[in-house]
């Protein structure tokens, strides 16, 4: 009897080792997506807190100013970036003219540059002793402000603009995807039915598109709402400005954490609206959708307009801030390219590649745990693990500094009664704060890239590795990593870039005496020293130029030579 039980439990333990990669990919999953949920469930616990007097005080004193620009804001990038994105997509993608081959590419450059560059350039550029108004007075014999009338640029106006020519990119991306995928057939029909290319556009490709356009709105309204630098230059009171100047400025932690939940708000919303476009985004298509779609050829004063309407957003939103941005820093090398830039650029180099390696470790255990384990808790503990991207980074920061703040203090407290040592700040205000900052904010996008690429493996291949005896752990390393190596590198690539930009979370939580390239953009242009912000600025641009080239030539390859 005892020998029975003794071989049924040996049974029991190998079974149990044999499912042990199950169990890994379950806990792993569930602690990833618990991390990920603290600062969001931070903030949003705020909302139910008593805190009767904090929100009385915000309801006199700024929150109406704070709803009101953030939905005008909204609302102009809006109407901006959905004239700009659809329009320049739909012409390069089915019009033939002089130049459209080489703007599919180019209309995705400003997605480079932060919008607060931008801001900063353009302010340079066009104030009062600028090379803008220098030339005018130069040219017209002016000789004051008297004499003349500029428009200024640093209000909420000039806000939407800067925000409008970094973010029609989401829109035009998404869709131009879509009008790729439009079915030749439905296009054809719509012709033979006697529409012009114009109610071909608004009758058939628009409504077909709509999901996508719509996702693609979506994400650059979240962008707007997450943009620190471009509003606070310009001195617009937004929900991002108010909390950073109520943490830091005042102090006050509990009305940060209050108006940084009712931003959630319009984040819930948005992401509400992208979700429910996309439930119907069920468009079949009654052909090969890899065929080429037929281009119509433009007489040349609509190929002019054409070319306008793709140039300007190019011209405005990545050339010539990028010109006037290296051709400061060419002309004052000794006062930019100096040691402390090089210590900045070390900084942010660092920062970014630890970051993106252990968001590509994470998104790969998240998207290689959904393939083996296809259950509707693994599947829902991913769906929140992958929010993160839609928070804005000054949301995320107090999220993450008032729990940290408290088991800090908890640490600190009971080191000191037990052995009279004070610890003081061990997590918040330190590197490891910051990584998680990025960890929650940059997360979705290196799953969603991971995730694309492991879903185009057959899972044919993974029963053949089973079958030669290969468990997870090996099938994953001998068969799906060198399939999806391009994927990955992409994934890295992406999440380095957006760790290089990010302004709001690395101002509020980076440690003491150590600054980014974003960081020290942001503290110079405030200082109105635009000359010793050219060469951070630029080296953030340019960084930003390889990912976007490669995403650009795959979508350029994804019909196929005849479309690209």
């Amino acid at each position: 009897m005892f020998k029975i039980n003794t071989f049924s439990n040996r049974i029991n333990f190998r079974g149990w080792l044999n499912n042990l990669p199950t169990y890994v990919w379950y806990l792993s999953i569930t602690i990833v997506a618990l991390l990920i949920c603290v600062p969001i469930f931070t903030v949003i616990s705020s909302l139910f807190a008593d805190k009767k007097e904090v929100w009385q005080h915000l309801t006199d004193t700024v929150l109406k100013d704070y709803i009101f620009n953030s939905l005008l804001l909204m609302l102009g990038v809006a109407i901006g970036v959905l004239l700009i994105g659809v329009s320049c997509a739909w012409l390069v993608t089915m019009c033939d003219f002089f130049g459209s081959r080489v703007l599919e590419w180019l209309l995705l450059m400003p997605l480079a540059a932060p919008a607060y560059i931008l801001a900063y350039s353009y302010t340079n550029m066009l104030e009062y002793f600028g090379p803008v108004q220098i030339w005018l007075r130069g040219i017209f014999g002016w000789e004051s402000v008297d004499d003349y009338w500029f428009p200024p640029i640093r209000n909420l106006w000039g806000a939407i603009a800067m925000l409008i020519l970094v973010l029609y990119p989401y829109v035009y991306l998404l869709a131009r995807v879509a009008f790729l995928e439009q079915s030749v057939c439905t296009l054809e029909a719509s012709r033979s039915l006697g529409y012009n290319p114009w109610q071909s556009f608004y009758k058939v490709a628009l409504p077909c598109s709509r999901p996508s356009i719509v996702a693609g709105l979506a994400l650059a309204l979240m962008e707007t709402l997450n943009d620190f630098g471009t509003v606070q230059y310009f001195g617009v009171n937004t929900f991002t400005t108010g909390i950073y100047r109520t943490w830091l400025g005042m102090g006050e932690r509990v009305a940060a954490a209050g108006l940084s939940s009712f931003l959630m708000i319009f984040i819930v919303i948005l992401l509400f609206v992208e979700r429910k476009s996309r439930s119907h985004a069920r468009y079949y298509q009654t052909n090969n959708s890899n065929q080429n779609l037929p281009r119509y050829s433009l007489n040349w004063f609509r190929s002019i307009l054409a070319l306008l309407t793709c140039s300007i957003p190019v011209i405005f939103g990545f050339i010539i801030p990028t010109i006037y941005l290296l051709n400061l820093t060419i002309r004052n090398q000794e006062e930019t390219l100096t040691e402390n830039f090089w210590e900045l650029s070390r900084n942010s180099l660092i920062l970014a590649l630890i970051s993106s390696i252990i968001a590509i470790f994470v998104g790969l255990i998240m998207a290689y745990g959904q393939r083996l384990i296809p259950k509707i808790i693994i599947n829902i503990s991913i769906r929140i693990a992958s929010m993160g991207y839609a928070i804005p980074g000054s949301v995320i920061a107090v999220g993450i500094l008032i729990p940290l703040g408290k088991i800090d203090n908890t640490i600190d407290s009971w080191m000191t009664t037990h052995f009279n040592i004070s610890t003081g700040l061990l997590l918040s205000g330190t590197i490891i704060a910051l990584i998680y900052a990025y960890l929650v904010r940059f997360l979705a996008v290196s799953f969603n890239t991971i995730e694309s690429s492991l879903s185009k493996i057959k899972p044919n291949l993974d029963d053949a590795s089973r079958s030669l005896g290969y468990g997870a752990f090996a099938t994953l390393f001998k068969v799906h990593l060198p399939l999806m190596w391009g994927g990955i590198l992409t994934a890295i690539m992406l999440v380095f870039v957006d760790v290089m930009k990010e302004l709001p979370a690395t101002l509020v939580m980076r440690p003491f005496n150590f600054d980014t390239l974003a960081v020290r953009v942001y503290q110079y242009a405030s200082d109105e020293r635009l000359m010793e912000a050219s060469a951070p600025a630029l080296t953030i641009i340019l960084v930003g130029i390889l990912p976007v080239t490669i995403l650009s030539y795959r979508i350029a390859k994804s019909r196929g030579d005849g479309i690209s």
